[in-house]
């Protein structure tokens, strides 16, 4: 029911947004290993050529080249893209900066997205907005760090996906009782949302001019191997949680 939630809810922002069909855009999606969100880009419009996955973890980009032959796969830091500036007509970040508790590193990586976003494009956040006291291996990300780490994008957000771990006590009535947990504001654990960044044809509205201040020696210089070290939290939990029970 999560899944379908966060999907049904892309689905009406892209629209709302008046960015669907993605026929014609080009696409990049990060990722820090999980299973790929392009079948469902695709299933909106998106164009297989037209979408690239860069993902950290080689294991997780060996089936995609066999399941989308005419898509680009690369295995690689997401803080240090190798693509030209402006390449991207929407990039896809989902549960990715809250798998990496180190701040240089989520820096960095903020900073090459906003890098390789074109004029008017726009970043499809969805992540996690909650702190958890049981895993402390991994920060959430709330609308105020977003704000620091993407000062030049353009916010609209807002809550979604019931906190996991009580989206798991419901079993069996699922169906029934979460909708209805679902629309308590403080229960949802989870931002979704656009990062509109101003310029070209789809700029609306200023944008915040707040610089981002980060520390300056990062451990991907050291050569410490943090950017892989430091992805321990599984979102992938939280994609399977609350399914109903047959």
């Amino acid at each position: 029911m999560i899944m379908q939630e966060r999907w049904r809810a892309i689905t009406h922002i892209l629209e709302a947004d008046k960015r669907l069909p993605l026929s014609g855009r080009t696409i990049l999606e990060v990722a820090v290993g999980g299973d790929s969100e392009l079948a469902r880009l695709m299933s909106l419009g998106a164009m297989p050529t037209k979408c690239t996955r860069v993902d950290l973890l080689s294991e997780s980009t060996e089936e995609g080249p066999r399941a989308y032959p005419n898509t680009t796969f690369r295995v690689g830091h997401a803080a240090k893209l190798t693509f030209p500036d402006a390449q991207f007509d929407l990039i896809f970040l989902s549960a990715v900066l809250s798998s990496i508790p180190d701040h240089h590193t989520r820096y960095a990586i903020a900073g090459e997205v906003e890098r390789v976003l074109r004029p008017g494009g726009a970043l499809l956040w969805y992540d996690v907005r909650y702190w958890s006291p049981g895993n402390r291996s991994f920060r959430a990300v709330s609308r105020r760090e977003l704000r620091r780490l993407f000062p030049g994008l353009r916010t609209s957000l807002q809550t979604i996906t019931l906190i996991p771990p009580l989206a798991r006590r419901l079993r069996g009535a699922t169906r029934t009782l979460y909708p209805m947990l679902a629309a308590i504001p403080i229960l949802r654990s989870y931002l979704v949302g656009l990062l509109i960044k101003p310029g070209g044809d789809r700029a609306q509205g200023p944008a915040d001019n707040r610089t981002a201040t980060a520390p300056t020696a990062s451990p991907l210089d050291q050569g410490s191997g943090t950017f892989k070290e430091s992805i321990v939290w599984d979102h992938s939990r939280a994609g399977r949680a609350a399914q109903p029970q047959s």
